[in-house]
C-alpha cells in the first residue's frame, strides 16, 4: 500500500486551522477532556540548577579551565597457585593538575569488600555465605619515593579506601609525588562476582580484577570521590599509563590489558609466528589449539615460573586472566584511518567449537570495527574475550565473558562488555554514581551493533539487553514506568534495588537514547551530537549535565522536558485519540480529529490516516504541539472517505495505554 506524508508547512495550516477552530467554537479541548498532564511542569524554565563555567562550558563541552589529575602506575605482582594469593609492589606517580594543594590523598581498595566487617555485606540485603570471605588487602607498607630516599607515610584504611597523610601538601598545577605501596590478599575464590578463581578441565582459569590499589578521583565537583565499593556502583578513576608484571607458573598463560611487551620469553616461537600472522588476517587464526592445552612443548618451559610483561597507555584501569588450561585465538582488528588493532580469545577447552567460543574473536572483532566506524576509533593495541565465571564484565581492553556462553548469548555478551571501552573506558564517566552513564549508553550502541553483524544475524536487539520477553521495547518498557516504587534513572547506582537495576540502569536510558534518535531528533541529528559528545569527553570525566548540555546543543533543541520526564522522574505517557469525524459530515471538507495527553509526560507523535482506497496519510506533531495544550484538534485534508486513524502508528512511543489509540471512522 502507498504511504503518503504531510510535511511540514502543511503541518503548520493545520495546526493554525485547529486554532482557529477552537476560536469559533469558543471552546479548548483543554477544558473538556480529563488529563493529568501539565504542560508548566513538564515545560518549566531552568531545567540546569547551575550555569556553565570554566571547567564545564555551557554547551556540555570541558571548559577553558577544565582539568584533571593524572596518575602511573608501574607494578611488579605474583601470584601464588598453591597458597591463592597475589602479592605486588606498586610504585605510583600522581601529578595534581587541580588549583588546589592536596594535603592527604585518597586510594580505592576494592579488595576489602570481601571482608566479613565490610559495608557492601550490609548494603543490599545479601549476606555472603561464611566460605564467601577473605581478609580483603594487607597493606604491608606505604613510602613516599623521592629516588634513592624512600620515607614511610602514615595511612588510614576505611572500609575499601584509604587514605595517605602526607608530610607536606602536593602543589596545585602540575605538583606531583610518587609513592611505593606493598601489599598482599587472598583472591577470592567463586563468589568473587568480578575477581575470582574457578576449576577446569585442565586446570584453574584465574579472572584478576580491581587487583591493585588505585587512586581515587580528585575533580572539581565534590572534591575527593570517596564512595566505598558496595557492588552495584562500579568505578570512577583518573588516568594515565599502567606498566605491570606478572609472575606466574610457567605452564600458565596470561591475557591483560594492554600490550604485551615480551612475547619471546613468555611464548614459544611457534606460538610468536602464528601471533604475527593472526596481526596480518580478517580470519581468526589459532595460536594454542585444544590439542596442545596439555601438551608442554605449548610452553617455553615446563619448570619453574615466568614473568608477563604488559603496558597499557592512556587508560584507568588494567585487568588479566591466567589460566594452564587456556585455548588462544586472535584476529585482525581494522579500524578507520588504516589503524590495526589485534582481538584474542582465550577460552578451555569446554567452550571450545564454532557453536560457542570458536567465534569468540569473530564477535570481538566486528564490535570493535563497528563501534570504531559508528563513534570513536579504538585506542589501545588489542583487546581480549576471556572466558570464565565472571559471567560478563568489562575493564579496558579486556572482558570476562561466560564460560558456558554460546551462539547469540555469546555474541550479545561480547558486543556488550566490549563496548563499554567505549563507555566508560574512554568517555570516563563516574559510573559509581551514574550508572546509566556506561550501562545504558553501552546498551544503546549494542542495538545497532547486533542490527550489523553479519547482516543481522543476531538482530534484532531492540529490547535492550535485560528487558523481559524479547518484544516491542516501548511495550516492555511501561510495567516500570508504571510502578509506583520504580526509582527514577538518576537514582544514585548503589540505591537501586536489584529488581529495578537492569530496567533502570540499562534498559530505560538506553531507550530513551532510541527515542532521541528515532522519534525526537532524527538519527542525523542524534548521531552528530553524540559522537561529538564522545570526542570532546573522550579520556576525561564528564556529569551528567555535560552530556544533557552536549546533547542540547548539539542537536539544537532544547530537550529539558525529555531529561526531566525520562531521566530525573518515572513520568508515564498516554497520548489518546479522543474523536475523529468528517467536517460538516462530508469527507471532502476534510477530517477533525482530537488528540489528548492525558498523563505527566509528553512526546511528539503521529497520525496515520487510512483511507478506504487503501492509501495511508501521516502526519508528524512536534512536542511543541503540548506546549500550551492537553488536547488538541485539527483537520487533516481528504479528498475521500477515511477507514481508521491511529495515534503511534508504529508502537514506536511508550504509551501505556494502545487501546486509546486507534479509531475507525464512520
Amino acid at each position: 500500500m502507498k504511504l503518503k506524508f504531510i510535511g511540514t508547512a502543511v503541518l503548520l495550516l493545520l495546526v493554525i486551522s485547529a486554532d482557529a477552530q477552537r476560536r469559533r467554537r469558543g471552546n479548548n479541548s483543554n477544558d473538556t477532556i480529563s488529563t493529568n498532564y501539565q504542560p508548566s511542569e513538564l515545560f518549566s524554565p531552568l531545567f540546569y540548577s547551575e550555569k556553565g563555567n570554566e571547567v564545564h562550558a555551557a554547551n556540555g563541552e570541558p571548559g577553558i579551565k577544565y582539568w584533571q589529575n593524572h596518575v602511573n602506575y608501574t607494578i611488579d605482582a605474583t601470584i601464588d597457585t598453591t597458597a591463592k594469593t597475589l602479592t605486588a609492589t606498586e610504585k605510583l606517580d600522581y601529578i595534581n593538575n587541580s588549583p588546589d594543594a592536596l594535603q592527604y590523598l585518597w586510594l580505592q581498595l576494592d579488595q576489602n569488600t570481601y571482608k566479613k566487617t565490610a559495608r557492601s555485606n550490609f548494603s543490599t540485603g545479601f549476606y555472603p555465605g561464611p566460605n564467601q570471605h577473605t581478609d580483603g588487602y594487607n597493606i604491608e607498607s606505604v613510602f613516599i619515593n623521592n629516588g634513592d630516599v624512600q620515607k614511610k607515610v602514615e595511612f588510614e584504611i576505611t572500609d575499601t579506601r584509604m587514605q595517605v597523610r602526607l608530610p607536606k601538601a602536593i602543589m596545585p598545577h602540575g605538583g606531583g609525588i610518587s609513592l611505593i605501596i606493598k601489599y598482599k590478599y587472598t583472591l577470592p575464590g567463586n563468589f568473587g562476582n568480578r575477581t575470582d578463581y574457578v576449576q577446569t578441565k585442565n586446570g584453574k582459569i584465574y579472572e584478576i580484577a580491581q587487583w591493585f590499589p588505585r587512586m581515587c578521583v580528585y575533580d572539581d565537583t565534590r572534591g575527593w570521590d570517596t564512595l566505598p565499593f558496595l557492588g552495584s556502583g562500579e568505578f570512577y578513576l583518573e588516568y594515565g599509563d599502567i606498566d605491570y608484571k606478572v609472575t606466574v607458573p610457567a605452564n600458565m598463560i596470561v591475557a591483560g590489558s594492554g600490550e604485551l611487551l615480551n612475547p619471546k620469553e613468555v611464548l614459544t616461537a611457534q606460538q610468536n609466528t602464528r601471533l604475527d600472522a593472526a596481526r596480518n588476517s580478517d580470519k581468526t587464526i589459532i595460536i594454542r589449539d585444544v590439542n596442545e592445552v596439555t601438551s608442554p612443548s605449548s610452553r617455553p618451559t615446563a619448570k619453574g615460573n615466568l614473568t608477563w610483561h604488559f603496558k597499557m597507555l592512556n587508560t584507568r584501569d588494567v585487568a588479566f586472566g591466567a589460566s594452564s588450561a587456556y585455548v588462544w585465538d586472535a584476529a585482525r582488528v581494522n579500524l578507520p584511518g588504516g589503524k590495526k588493532s589485534l582481538a584474542m580469545s582465550v577460552y578451555p577447552v569446554e567452550s571450545a567449537g564454532e557453536g560457542a567460543w570458536g567465534r569468540a574473536t569473530e564477535y570481538l572483532k566486528k564490535s570493535i570495527e563497528y563501534f570504531s566506524e559508528k563513534w570513536f576509533v579504538y585506542p589501545w593495541p588489542c583487546a581480549v574475550n576471556e572466558a570464565g565465571i565472571a559471567g560478563g564484565m568489562e575493564y579496558p581492553g579486556i572482558v570476562f565473558d561466560g564460560i558456558t556462553d554460546k551462539g547469540k548469548e555469546l555474541y550479545w555478551v561480547t558486543a556488550h562488555e566490549i563496548g563499554h571501552n567505549w563507555f566508560p573506558m574512554i568517555v570516563g564517566s563516574d559510573e559509581r554514581r551514574f550508572g546509566w552513564m556506561d550501562e545504558g549508553f553501552n546498551t544503546f550502541i549494542d542495538i545497532y551493533a547486533s542490527d550489523n553483524f553479519n547482516k543481522g544475524e543476531y538482530a534484532p536487539k531492540r529490547d535492550g539487553e535485560y528487558a523481559p520477553g524479547g518484544g516491542n521495547p516501548a511495550d516492555e518498557i511501561i510495567p516500570i514506568i508504571q510502578d509506583p516504587n520504580a526509582p527514577s534513572i538518576m537514582t544514585a547506582a548503589d540505591a537501586i534495588p536489584e529488581k529495578y537495576r537492569h530496567p533502570l540502569v540499562y534498559f530505560k536510558p538506553a531507550f530513551g537514547l532510541v527515542l532521541l534518535r528515532e522519534q525526537i531528533l532524527g538519527k542525523n541529528r542524534f548521531d552528530y551530537a553524540f559522537k561529538n559528545y564522545i570526542n570532546k569527553w573522550a579520556y576525561k570525566h564528564p556529569q551528567p549535565d555535560d552530556f544533557f548540555r552536549s546533547m542540547d546543543n548539539g542537536a539544537g533543541e532544547d530537550l529539558s522536558w525529555f531529561w526531566k520526564g525520562w531521566f530525573y522522574n518515572n513520568w508515564s505517557l498516554d497520548i489518546v485519540l479522543v474523536d475523529a469525524k468528517y467536517v460538516n459530515k462530508d469527507p471532502k471538507n476534510g477530517l477533525q480529529i482530537t488528540v489528548a495527553n492525558k498523563e505527566a509526560m509528553a512526546m511528539p507523535f503521529t497520525v496515520e490516516v487510512k483511507l478506504k482506497d487503501g492509501t495511508k496519510q501521516r502526519t508528524y506533531f512536534p512536542v511543541e504541539t503540548w506546549l500550551q495544550n492537553k488536547a488538541i484538534t485539527f483537520t487533516l485534508p481528504t479528498t475521500t472517505e477515511v477507514e481508521s486513524v491511529t495515534v503511534d502508528p508504529d508502537a514506536a512511543l511508550p504509551d501505556i495505554n494502545r487501546k486509546n489509540n486507534t479509531m475507525m471512522v464512520k
